[in-house]
């Protein structure tokens, strides 16, 4: 049976057998499960990563991975030895860091993960910001998906997701970029909490199924709403609104003021209490450090300052 002992003395020959390269690969694919994404992480051909990581099991004499499907799990031993290897080289990495001469000139790309409703509030001031300080480098904005965006951030596929306020668990971290507030749009000529309520209404989710953040905050005041449509886009749901006398669309106001909103809609405050909306970035824990990393949160946090 596989072990693992805490030895005060370091053996030195067991380096000259050892190829640390092969660990992040290791890393890579226990959190991907998959042998393709993890090469394509580390910039690597699969079959590359295939012999490498063949190389691996013949020096921990385990198989560490077993196919399941399309996927790879880990092997008992694997599992062990995971947060041995994860904290080592994130403990060489951070040495690394702090030697290291890092300029913002070294800046080359920035992948952000941000949901298509979000992008025009959030990339053309990221884009300005970045040209006016001269900075050559190439912007990703990319689909937001909340159930991967834990593993995106861990893997580094996205250097950060802008999203609203939740809790993605304690490796991820979170900061407030915008206040936002809800409004209402509806052809009503008036709004109060009683149209509001009795109203049929428009809600806006690319989810497929769940309950809309308004209706979470309306539930704990003890009221409820009629959706009788649910659509992707709040863009949808204006052009609809046009078309339905009755209907009434509740949307954050940062997100109308992108929008096109036809003359006969009127925009009024929400005539019950809804809480301001946090709009922010994530990242991963293990780069809170790093120097890369850290200008970025600073440029970003400077744009919406």
């Amino acid at each position: 049976m596989n072990s693992i002992h805490k030895n005060t003395v370091i053996d030195m020959g067991v380096f000259h057998r050892m190829d640390i390269n092969l660990y992040p690969l290791y890393i890579a694919i226990y959190e991907q499960k998959s042998i393709s994404k993890a090469a394509q992480i580390l910039c690597i051909t699969q079959s590359a990563a295939s012999h490498a990581l063949q190389r691996l099991r013949q020096h921990l004499q385990d198989d560490l991975f077993v196919r399941a499907g399309a996927k790879m799990l880990p092997t008992p031993f694997a599992e062990q030895i995971y947060p041995v290897i994860k904290n080592a080289l994130i403990a060489i990495q951070s040495i690394s860091i702090q030697k290291q001469q890092f300029t913002p000139s070294m800046v080359q790309s920035l992948k952000i993960a941000v949901h298509d409703e979000i992008e025009p509030i959030i990339f053309p001031k990221l884009v300005a910001h970045f040209q006016q300080q001269q900075f050559q480098i190439q912007f990703s904005s990319i689909k937001l998906d909340r159930k991967t965006i834990v593993a995106d951030l861990a893997a580094q596929q996205i250097d950060f997701a802008i999203d609203l306020e939740q809790n993605f668990g304690e490796k991820i971290n979170f900061q407030t970029l915008v206040e936002d507030q809800f409004v209402v749009c509806s052809q009503h000529p008036k709004m109060d909490e009683s149209i509001y309520l009795s109203a049929p209404h428009i809600g806006v989710s690319s989810r497929r199924a769940g309950v809309l953040v308004e209706d979470i905050y309306l539930k704990r005041k003890k009221h409820s709403r009629e959706i009788f449509l649910r659509c992707q886009h709040y863009s949808t749901a204006l052009q609809i609104l046009a078309q339905q006398p009755k209907a009434i669309l509740t949307i954050p106001q940062n997100i109308l003021t992108h929008l096109q909103v036809a003359p006969e809609l009127n925009i009024f405050d929400v005539p019950v209490d809804l809480p301001k909306i946090k709009l922010g970035m994530y990242w991963h824990n293990d780069l809170e450090l790093n120097s890369r990393h850290v200008f970025l949160r600073s440029e970003i946090s400077k744009i919406f300052a």
